[in-house]
């Protein structure tokens, strides 16, 4: 069917780049916001709007993740789609099926594709009957650790029950089959929530503790699984694409500039990787997406050691990613025009040989945070707003002058993004575009960002995801941060 009417299930940055890609396509958009969103930039751009949430502080909760909620604003619309960007309802199968049951379409993977992916213990248990490498590990209280490239326990990812923390001894039997260190990680979500690294015995107990505890919070499932720790280790992904039947790659990306596993700064294609290495990665990847029936843009990532030439299957995430513009850039796509014609039941509209990459594109994730204060989230409102432009310049945001920063949503207010016909040349860029960045009134990663693109190490290229925590630890004097 042709869509003619979508409505865009989130906010800032994404929904903006959403509503300009359905606009340019002829199709009308409505917004759900939330009252704190009410006065947005987005709200401003979209068609229409329709309110969702409870008051002015009303939460997530009670806005975005609320399926009946969002299914009724597009109900009430007359939507024939749903597109639910990146982050809150996004891969939660239960949106999936609430529209299917309400005649609306779903602008992302079907309901079984999610369920699939988005539980990371039956993730593991898919890429390891697609012949992914899976590092050894298993759900705590689910079974057994896997050997060296398998996952383990009956169903082999060590357990699907809905077991959350056990005892202390379970986790302790598990981690000494997997041998230390081991990544405690939440099943049933990312972002970098419920993960914790447990060197030895003595830190495992709070590892899984606090793990399953903020994986509780942050997506009403407390359990976590442990895999081993590799350390060194590079944080690279693909990009995907499929209609159910074929599936092509659009590329790889690196995404190892990380605090707390949650990504900074991110490149296509990742620097200084091995032809043999980005090859084999890639099609892993596309394995997976057929083993799937993939329908849709996905991303599946992995964990790369680059002097042994190996990688792990990591996960899958099944829609946009935050770093999508960098795939554009090296390709030339419309990612969300892409995954629109795929929900019009178009199916396919490039070959794998139709994909062609040129050049390098750096993104760098401008946070209302502040480096010098532990990256301290920064509510307020912005008093100024000032973007490069130029050649081999794009700026992806949904701020200006006057925008509220509210405290109950993420920090990223803005996506730099630098392309060039060699790294080289996008740094350059890069350096170039930061220096003209201003973003007056509350604090943001502009100064550390400014300074990664002048350090040496970041600059070679090729960085584990470590480099971050070094760099900071580094810094003989802290970083002046004048911005706000």
């Amino acid at each position: 069917m042709i869509l003619r009417r979508v409505l865009v299930a989130n906010r800032g940055e994404i929904a903006v780049r959403v509503l300009r890609t359905c606009q340019r396509l002829g199709i009308e958009t409505v917004l759900a916001v939330s009252p704190a969103d009410a006065g947005a930039v987005p709200a401003r751009l979209a068609d229409k709007t329709i309110a969702i949430g409870g008051d002015q502080g009303s939460s997530p909760a009670e806005s975005y993740l609320d399926v009946a909620a969002v299914v009724g604003a597009a109900v009430a619309a007359r939507a024939d789609a749903i597109h639910p960007g990146y982050g809150f309802l996004s891969e939660n199968p239960r949106l999936a099926r609430a529209c299917e049951a309400a005649g609306i379409v779903f602008i992302g993977p079907s309901a079984e594709v999610l369920e699939a992916a988005g539980d990371k213990v039956a993730a593991r248990r898919h890429a390891a009957a697609a012949g992914l490498p899976v590092l050894p590990g298993g759900l705590v209280g689910g079974g057994g650790a896997g050997g060296p490239g398998g996952a383990g326990g009956p169903d082999g990812a060590g357990g699907t029950g809905d077991a959350g923390v056990m005892s202390a001894g379970d986790a302790g039997e598990l981690a000494a089959k997997i041998g230390y260190p081991v990544l405690v990680k939440a099943a049933g979500g990312g972002g970098g929530r419920g993960l914790r690294v447990a060197r030895d015995q003595g830190e495992l107990g709070e590892a899984v503790a606090v793990g399953s505890a903020e994986a509780g919070a942050a997506f009403s499932d407390p359990r976590v699984y442990l895999e081993r720790y590799v350390s060194p280790a590079r944080h690279v992904e693909v990009q995907l694409l499929g209609d159910g039947e074929n599936v092509i790659h659009l590329g790889d990306r690196d995404c190892s500039v990380q605090r707390r596993y949650a990504k900074l700064i991110e490149e296509a294609p990742a620097p200084r990787l091995g032809e043999t290495l980005r090859v084999g990665m890639r099609a892993a990847a596309v394995a997976l997406g057929l083993h799937l029936k993939y329908q849709g843009l996905g991303t599946v990532e992995f964990l790369v050691d680059a002097g042994r030439s190996a990688f792990w299957f990591l996960e899958v995430n099944a829609r946009i990613q935050v770093e999508h513009p960098v795939t554009e850039a090296v390709t030339g796509l419309d990612l969300v025009a892409e995954q629109i014609a795929i929900a019009e039941g178009r199916g396919l509209r490039l070959s794998q040989a139709d994909v062609q990459f040129r050049g390098h594109a750096i993104e760098c994730r401008i946070n209302a945070e502040d480096p010098a204060a532990g990256f301290r989230p920064s509510p307020g409102t912005v008093t100024s707003a000032v973007f490069p432009a130029g050649s081999g310049i794009r700026v992806d945001t949904h701020i200006q002058a006057g925008s509220a920063v509210p405290p109950q949503y993420d920090s990223l207010l803005a996506k730099l993004i630098v392309s060039g016909a060699s790294r080289a040349q996008a740094l350059a860029r890069l350096r170039g575009a930061l220096a003209r960045c201003e973003i007056g009134g509350v604090r943001t990663t502009l100064p550390m960002h400014a300074g990664l693109a002048a350090d040496g190490e970041f600059a070679a290229g090729g960085v584990d995801v470590g480099y971050l925590a070094r760099w900071l630890e580094l810094r003989t004097s802290p970083v002046r941060y004048e911005n706000g």
